[in-house]
């Protein structure tokens, strides 16, 4: 099992993304989404749903998780995004636009 590559609090390690993140984490999130397959507009429109887009944000962290064989489970995911929920949009696009990332997580 590995790890992300960057920490939960890795945010600045891409500072663009940090900052459209911070501004527009709706866009952030379905282009996460995409990367494992799911409908980059529907979850961008999910978000603005309380309750499903937590659904949703779980769903996809996991997706994200199982692809890369990243070690964690649902509570975490679930804590992650709760705790620190920019981070861990950030966290997961830096994993999924890490080399062999969307690639990974399309097949």
């Amino acid at each position: 099992m590995a790890n992300f590559q960057h920490g939960l609090f890795g945010c600045f390690d891409n500072i663009g993304l940090c900052l459209i993140t911070y501004f527009v984490p709706c866009y952030t999130f379905g282009k996460n989404a995409e990367a494992v397959g799911d409908s980059c507009l529907l979850c961008g429109l999910i978000y603005f749903v309380p309750i499903v887009d937590i659904v949703a944000l779980v769903s996809v962290r996991g997706k994200i998780r199982e692809s890369r064989n990243i070690e964690g489970n649902i509570l975490t995911d679930l804590l992650s995004i709760l705790c620190c929920h920019l981070c861990a949009l950030v966290q997961e696009a830096q994993e999924v636009q890490a080399p062999g990332g969307q690639a990974m997580a399309r097949t």
